[in-house]
């Protein structure tokens, strides 16, 4: 078999990880494993860009944090994004960086959701949260301080999930404002691990099998569940950005859920991150190559909505 193409950055930044003989997060207990990631992120990702707005706000008990590079908005499009973290980790924090690059980049609000997280709180209670939430800001509430036209979902890995859960479950029963676009990158979608790209990459390339089978078993993985394994849910005609990284377990799963969006009708944009391992959106200082990647999708995000 051929070996892969790997960039030179991530390289070295999986050797530097294999040398340091660090447990695997799967290995520790659940604080300790959130502890540890919470002090890679810090050193991992780009320091956070200043926003003429940054406001933590919330839909009920959910945290939320509201970004936009402009002080005063008209109506328009409203960034609802869900971090990564395989249900587990992340919060407003973790993804902090990248929020505030995406809302400089697109020129767009960005809503950050800190949905509820497993072992304490298994599924369904991201998927509540998600769903929760988009329907409180299609609504345009006061609080928000923002009239929303439409959502784009968006996130990254877990976060990905919920943003094509939340597109599945308000195209199924609309909001008050539609959703605009759906914006995956890297996502898992809950679709088994019987797939080419898990046997390829499920070991030595950032995110592992026992990693995944870890967060599985905290989350609950409910079998049959449409709002966790969502290739069995109603897939919409919404336009639809999926991003996979070439060396990423969960790559091939993606490519399908693309070609299902093509089948029901959607715009479907996909973009394969070549060399590029699971969960580089917020590891950029860590992998500069990954900037371009991040200006890839962003650029493919906006033009899918001018089509």
């Amino acid at each position: 078999m051929t070996e892969p193409y790997v960039r030179s950055d991530v390289a070295a930044f999986l050797a530097a990880g294999q040398a340091s003989g660090a447990p695997a997060i799967n290995e520790l207990p659940v604080a300790e494993a959130r502890a540890a990631i919470r002090a890679m992120g810090r050193v991992m990702d780009l320091p956070p860009e200043p926003l003429a707005v940054v406001r933590d706000l919330a839909c009920g008990a959910i945290p939320l944090r509201f970004y936009d590079a402009r002080a005063v908005r008209d109506p328009g499009p409203l960034i609802l994004f869900f971090h990564g973290g395989g249900f587990v980790f992340g919060d407003l924090d973790s993804h902090d960086s990248f929020c505030r690059f995406i809302a400089q980049r697109c020129d767009l609000p960005v809503l950050a959701v800190d949905y509820r997280l497993a072992p304490e709180h298994p599924f369904p209670a991201f998927a509540q949260d998600a769903e929760e939430v988009a329907r409180w800001a299609a609504a345009g509430p006061q609080p928000l301080g923002h009239a929303p036209t439409g959502l784009i979902t968006c996130g990254d890995s877990a976060g990905g999930h919920m943003a094509v859960l939340v597109a599945q479950r308000l195209g199924a029963i609309p909001a008050e404002r539609p959703v605009l676009a759906q914006w995956a990158f890297y996502p898992f979608l809950g679709a088994g691990d019987d797939w080419p790209s898990f046997h390829a990459f499920g070991e030595g390339y950032m995110l592992t099998r026992a990693a995944m089978d870890w967060f599985d078993a905290l989350c609950g993985k409910p079998e049959g569940d449409e709002r966790y394994n969502l290739l069995l849910g109603p897939v919409p005609s919404t336009p639809l950005l999926i991003q996979t990284a070439a060396l990423d377990p969960l790559s091939d799963p993606a490519r399908f859920y693309a070609d299902k969006g093509r089948a029901a009708g959607a715009k479907v944009v996909q973009i394969e991150a070549e060399g590029m391992i699971h969960g580089y959106v917020n590891m950029r200082a860590a992998l500069p190559s990954a900037q371009q990647d991040v200006e890839n999708l962003l650029a493919a995000g906006l033009a899918l909505l001018e089509d």
